[in-house]
């Protein structure tokens, strides 16, 4: 695992020790942001199940001014910040140790996000619920990109509340769906 592009590119990403955390591959993590990018001029992103955090480090590399990742895991976070320190832009990443409900609480309050990564655990699909109390902790900025990392039984709607699916691609067991908040 690697930064594919921009600022940091080219920089090894270190993976969570063990196999609670399926880590997106290189090929994908280009693909999305090919599909919601592929660069940005500022904003600020949130990845609720953050894993080795390569989603949103990926994201700060390619324009994003602050990322917030969230995970649960102890080795998890051990891992983020270890990919973080890497970057030597550390005070534009916050790393929260928490549940995702419990973050969502903790976040209300502090400006929305422009870039919502989710790629929860493939048995715990909990995309429109999180997305749902998002909204209701005005937590999305207007016509933030939602990027949902899932597997083949996901099936994620079409549209669902404010969402609007903006595409849908497959790679292997892999489903990548981007929707946008038109709230």
């Amino acid at each position: 695992m690697r930064i594919v592009s921009g600022e940091f590119r080219g920089r090894p990403l270190k993976a969570v020790p063990g196999t609670a955390t399926r880590p997106t591959t290189d090929k994908v993590k280009e693909a999305i942001f090919n599909m919601i990018g592929p660069y940005f001029t500022g904003g600020r992103s949130l990845d609720l199940y953050a894993g080795s955090g390569g989603l949103s480090i990926e994201g700060v590399s390619r324009g994003i001014d602050e990322a917030v990742l969230v995970d649960r895991q102890y080795a998890a976070i051990k891992t983020i910040q270890a990919n973080i320190d890497l970057t030597k832009a550390t005070e534009r990443f916050k790393v929260i140790k928490s549940s995702a409900q419990a973050a969502i609480q903790r976040l209300k309050g502090q400006p929305p996000f422009d870039v919502l990564y989710f790629d929860p655990p493939y048995a715990k699909q909990t995309i429109t619920a999180d997305l749902e109390a998002l909204v209701a902790a005005q937590l999305v900025a207007s016509g933030a990109l939602i990027v949902a990392e899932t597997d083949q039984e996901a099936n994620l709607p079409e549209q669902f509340g404010q969402f609007k699916l903006l595409k849908r691609r497959d790679y292997g067991i892999t489903v990548v769906t981007i929707y946008q908040f038109m709230g």
